[in-house]
């Protein structure tokens, strides 16, 4: 097939979670297919990695989207009635330049990253259009909601959040078929927007790089927790875990260390370290050393939709993982079979405890979150299943 893929951002380096997805995707598909790429540039840097993507790709379109255009775009956005995440991403320039692409070549499918893209492709009915979600975005802004926060951003959450949820009914009936990454975001939106054109492309993990290496089970010192550390979601998540979760933990194990590895910490999230036991790296390029290093990962996110990928990426390397209700549900998985749900500061303390307290039940469960990930989740396998929603 010829395919054409467009995406809200330059998938490369892929450090990210709407990158990561884009470049594994593409990478197998590739293999098959022939792929063309249309996506924005937000610094002059992005240009330096198009050839890092020129054996994935046969063309490759970048617009630049200064952060100054984007901003102004949201400014002006506040006075309409669309997201302000799809303002932002609003460009005429990109316009003329997927219209000039799609009027050199004929494309057998188009497949369109995340709601915010949708712009691009709702009025072009005579393709056959796939919309890329990465999680159900309704559902993202009811739970966030949740959370008590300021009076301003409260106050432009609730904007947002009516914002999406009409867009998004809007949008998802006018493409040709839907994908969210887990079932609970399909079942979420087949409630709440009535439709039946969604089915489910779960994230994906490169089982070549992410996999069992030498673990030290023994070993019950470290938890961590990775994420992009400016994602309001993975803010909210430590700070809340150092706040309410990790003095709980500290009780009955009071050696024990928490590492936030990620990219861009925030200031409220550098503020945590404490230069003993809670420790903020920054970037880290290569995470499969810090995951081997971890004795549990920790994902206590308290809003959020789909899946987490610092769960699959730990999971695959046979770490277990306690996690809160978020993207649970997407992995298919019992209870303690390589992660474990708990909704609650007490009980989410206690089953760190008790798998902290406990060698054989971290490899037990460790193995099972291996072997349910090789099964069902690496990039080989998803890329087969979107193969087929592209060519049906």
């Amino acid at each position: 097939m010829n395919l054409l893929f467009i995406a809200n951002r330059f998938p490369y380096p892929p450090f990210r979670g709407d990158k990561l997805k884009i470049f594994n995707l593409a990478t197998q598909l590739s293999k098959h297919h022939t792929l063309h790429l249309i996506t924005f540039a937000e610094s002059d840097k992005d240009y330096d990695y198009i050839p890092a993507l020129q054996s994935i790709f046969k063309t490759i379109e970048v617009v630049k989207l200064p952060k100054w255009r984007s901003f102004l775009n949201v400014a002006l956005g506040m006075f309409g009635n669309l997201p302000l995440q799809v303002n932002y991403f609003k460009s005429k320039r990109f316009e003329k330049v997927l219209s000039k692409l799609l009027s050199k070549e004929v494309f057998d499918a188009v497949h369109v990253q995340h709601l915010r893209m949708a712009q691009y492709a709702i009025d072009k009915k005579e393709l056959k259009r796939i919309l890329d979600l990465p999680d159900a975005f309704s559902l993202y802004w009811q739970r966030r909601k949740t959370v008590k926060r300021n009076f301003l951003v409260t106050l432009l959450d609730n904007i947002e959040s009516k914002r999406v949820m009409a867009y998004e009914k809007y949008i998802l009936n006018e493409f040709n078929l839907n994908l969210v990454c887990s079932v609970e975001d399909k079942k979420f939106l087949l409630k709440t927007h009535g439709i039946n054109n969604i089915s489910v492309l779960p994230n994906g993990v490169d089982t070549h790089k992410f996999k069992p290496m030498v673990h030290d089970y023994s070993d019950a010192g470290t938890l961590l927790f990775t994420g992009n550390m400016d994602y309001a979601p993975n803010v909210d998540a430590v700070i809340y875990f150092v706040e309410e979760v990790f003095p709980l933990i500290k009780k009955e194990h009071p050696d024990v260390k928490f590492i936030i590895a990620g990219q861009r910490p925030v200031d409220k999230v550098l503020a945590l370290a404490n230069g003993h036991d809670i420790e903020v790296t920054g970037f880290i390029p290569e995470l499969q050393s810090m995951y081997n290093l971890a004795s549990i990962v920790v994902a206590p996110l308290r809003f959020g939709a789909g899946t987490q990928n610092k769960v699959l990426e730990a999971m695959a390397m046979g770490i277990p993982v306690v996690c809160s209700n978020i993207g649970f549900e997407g992995l298919g998985i019992a209870d303690g079979d390589g992660a474990f749900m708990r909704t609650n500061a007490n009980d989410f303390a206690a089953t760190v405890n008790l798998l902290l307290s406990d060698e054989d039940l971290r490899k037990v469960s460790g193995n099972k979150g291996s072997e349910a990930i090789i099964n069902n989740f690496s990039w080989e396998k998803i890329a087969a299943l979107l193969d087929n929603y592209l060519s049906h």
